[in-house]
């Protein structure tokens, strides 16, 4: 555990996949075509938390989804790109805006799609009910599955790395 909080001391962005891991991964799509998620309100406080403390947070995701977007934005994540099948350019795009490198961000994440990234970042995280090659390839599995706060845990996780966990769970008494 002393490695991962090693590499978790290091990270200044986390990326985090949507379906399946801020989410469980089921699609509820509404008689009109819209599209519904559920997010769980303790990940989306321990996202505010993780930016509270300095730490970018960026969302990369295939789908598209109106839902996603509302909920990023209530969260004050600003770097959201939806629709992106093949995620790695994006994310090589973005770490070069932020000026960091992959050693400095860590990826959230549950299916293949999310290899490309995964094995390239300084703390790569798989939720506990991520696919088994996933897991195979994470630095850190989540005893959480995705969806049901394994986001919370992963923030938690770099706040402990950074040694400022203490203090914000102080901020709440």
């Amino acid at each position: 555990m002393q490695d991962i909080l090693e590499k978790a001391k290091k990270i200044k962005l986390v990326v985090f996949d949507v379906d399946g891991v801020l989410t469980n991964g089921q699609i509820i799509i509404g008689d009109n075509g819209e599209e519904y998620k559920a997010f769980h309100s303790r990940d989306g406080h321990g996202m505010k938390l993780l930016q509270y403390t300095g730490v970018e947070i960026a969302i990369i995701t295939g789908r598209t989804s109106r839902t996603v977007e509302h909920r990023m934005q209530s969260l004050g994540i600003k770097y959201v790109y939806q629709g992106q099948r093949v995620k790695l350019p994006v994310f090589q795009q973005l770490i070069k805006e932020l000026k960091l490198s992959p050693e400095e961000c860590a990826y959230v994440g549950d299916d293949w799609v999310d290899l490309s990234i995964m094995s390239r970042v300084g703390l790569a995280i798989a939720v506990q009910d991520a696919d088994p090659i996933v897991k195979k390839h994470a630095h850190f599995i989540t005893t959480s599955k995705g969806g049901h706060g394994a986001a919370r845990e992963v923030c938690e996780l770099i706040m402990e790395g950074q040694g400022n966990l203490q203090e914000q769970i102080e901020r709440h008494f």
